[in-house]
């Protein structure tokens, strides 16, 4: 074994000696030769997914580096605010647990993970219900801090402007961060993710849906069409406006109850057509 090691590591260095780049090493230091590249290949991650730490900077390292949850990176809350990578890109990191989005499941394998140091919000009277909550707007600096990165991460990985998601958009059984007042709405329009509804469109439809309100089948379908993990059971149960909550804190900030209406079945109707064009 250690003359074969020997004699590859000699081949190694006489190809290098020569002059041909193309041979290498493992991390290991096992000598290979990289002079062919496969052209069905793309990279490991297929999705980016955007977290608040309901805790304090000290607080948030501590969690996510000395529990069993981790974060490809933590944004801190300082001025000006710190981008920390806690794990490797080509390491999977434990962020999103039993998640789902479209066909994927438990996109741990197949994300990147990025924790916003974030209070999240402030409990209701009796903090039962995440709509009696007031979520804590993110500061300024904070977002021109995490754009760039959520930009290059998604230029290397190739990342889908649908990919981008939310914690509670991928588990919404009971997440729902980043929250009613993360800025969406911005990042849809510097493209990196997909075009906000078009207004006009979203209200021709509520005028269609205010007259005839689809019941709560079409919403389960509708909504497992636009990619959320959500069983398709007929009735208005918990796991529904869960959901549907997690759909309106995105695009209906102002309200997020849970509860289907008019206005949140014209958006849906709007973003998945837009996305699945007939």
């Amino acid at each position: 074994m250690i003359q074969t090691f020997l004699r590859g590591a000699v081949l190694f260095a006489a190809a290098m000696l020569a002059g041909c780049a193309s041979f290498t090493t493992t991390e290991g230091g096992v000598p290979i030769d990289a002079s062919h590249t496969a052209t069905g290949q793309d990279s490991r991650v297929l999705f980016l997914v955007l977290h608040y730490t309901v805790a304090d900077f000290p607080g948030s390292m501590k969690i996510l580096t000395e529990q069993q949850v981790s974060s490809h990176y933590l944004l801190s809350d300082g001025s000006p605010p710190r981008i920390y990578r806690l794990v490797d890109e080509n390491r999977r990191a434990w962020h999103s647990g039993a998640s789902g989005w479209k066909e994927n499941r438990r996109l741990n394998s197949s994300s990147i993970g990025i924790e916003i140091v974030h209070p999240g919000f402030v409990p209701g009277p009796a903090d039962e219900q995440d709509s009696q909550r007031t979520f804590v707007p993110f500061p300024p600096a904070q977002i021109d801090a995490l754009v760039p990165l959520i930009q290059d991460i998604a230029r290397r990985h190739q990342i889908l402007p649908e990919r981008i998601l939310g914690h509670g958009e991928v588990t919404p059984s009971y997440k729902v961060d980043p929250g009613p007042t993360f800025p969406w709405k911005r990042l849809s329009e510097l493209g990196i993710t997909p075009p906000w509804p078009d207004a006009a469109r979203v209200a021709e439809q509520r005028a269609l849906f205010d007259a005839a309100l689809p019941d709560i089948t079409w919403f389960q379908k509708t909504l497992a069409r636009h990619g959320y993990p959500i069983e398709v059971t007929g009735q208005m149960d918990k796991q529904t406006q869960r959901v549907l909550m997690n759909f309106q804190m995105r695009y209906r900030p102002e309200k997020y109850d849970g509860q289907p209406d008019a206005e949140s079945a014209a958006l849906l109707d709007v973003l998945t057509r837009a996305a699945n064009p007939q």
